[in-house]
């Protein structure tokens, strides 16, 4: 699924405009070098605009390595958008400079709004084998070992809060021995959500739906077989089962944008390799969603 020329316009243009607000914003703000000491300022060859886009345009291609997509399509046929193409060992370098920008302009960009009914889910992202967990030093004391439905893994955990068009509102990387009911306790990953919050078994907690109906959310779970039974509306029932879609972009994150791979020699690539992952799903022309449907039968209903 490689990208047309359009496309990779649309992208470069969205980041170039956001990486010159970033620079002007950087230089108001920055201390002033010491001028008795000699400093280099001369800029890279390519622009930080021209790297993000070409890794946003990696994890949208479908293609399982970075250096294949950087040397035998972008080297070879769009060696016009980009005339000052880098060789691939210097542009791996630059992938680390980026990723903070990366960052924000998914924040501050990318995202989605909050429609009122959201999803909430989490994915596991393993850095190896279980049987290489003792000689991978890569992310020695970051990635840690955790265990979901599949059983056990090493690596981190992706969290990720979807609306119903299949948008991310947010996400938060964690260790992978961090409990999925840990995030919704940090007011900055619910900060911009309201309405419903549909979950899985794993976010059943009294404590958290009180803190969070506190804040406007309300937390909707299906129950444990030793759960005592409660009465539930169908319009909570019909939301539960459409709690599949963010299992659907979870897929998609994994298999189209190639969020996951034990390829990673550097944290900071690992970084903004997740971030451009991100940010690639956010430019897919059609994202999982459901249909819903509001109107007023002129009926007093209570939820």
């Amino acid at each position: 699924m490689l990208l047309d020329e359009n496309k990779i316009t649309e992208i470069f243009f969205i980041a170039d405009e956001f990486c010159k607000e970033y620079d002007k914003f950087i230089k108001k703000h920055a201390l002033k070098p010491d001028d008795s000491k000699m400093h280099r300022n001369k800029p890279n060859r390519m622009s930080d605009a021209e790297v993000i886009t070409i890794l946003i345009a990696f994890h949208s291609s479908g293609m399982r390595t970075l250096k294949h997509f950087y040397q035998d399509y972008i080297c070879v046929h769009c060696r016009h958008l980009f005339p000052k193409l880098l060789s691939y060992n210097r542009f791996t370098e630059l992938e680390k400079e980026v990723g903070l920008e990366l960052f924000l302009l998914l924040k501050l960009r990318l995202l989605g709004q909050c429609s009122g009914v959201n999803f909430v889910d989490s994915t596991v992202m393993r850095v190896c084998r279980n049987q290489r967990i003792h000689s991978h030093k890569v992310f020695k004391n970051l990635a840690k070992r955790g265990k979901h439905s599949m059983g056990w893994f090493y690596g981190f955990k992706l969290h990720i809060i979807i609306n119903d068009r299949g948008e991310i509102l947010n996400f938060m990387l964690t260790p992978g021995d961090v409990d999925d009911r840990e995030p919704l306790h940090n007011r900055s990953f619910t900060e911009k959500i309201y309405g419903k919050l549909v979950g899985d078994k794993g976010y059943i907690s009294k404590e958290l739906f009180a803190e969070l109906f506190v804040n406007g959310i309300q937390l909707i779970t299906k129950l444990k077989n030793n759960m005592k039974n409660m009465l539930m509306s169908a319009a909570y029932k019909i939301l539960l089962r459409k709690r599949a879609v963010i299992e659907t972009v979870n897929d998609e994150l994994k298999n189209i944008a190639q969020i996951e791979h034990s390829r990673h020699r550097s944290f900071n690539n690992f970084l903004s390799s997740t971030f451009a992952a991100l940010a690639a799903y956010c430019f897919f022309p059609k994202k999982p969603s459901i249909s819903l449907d509001f109107y007023d039968d002129n009926q007093l209903t209570l939820f």
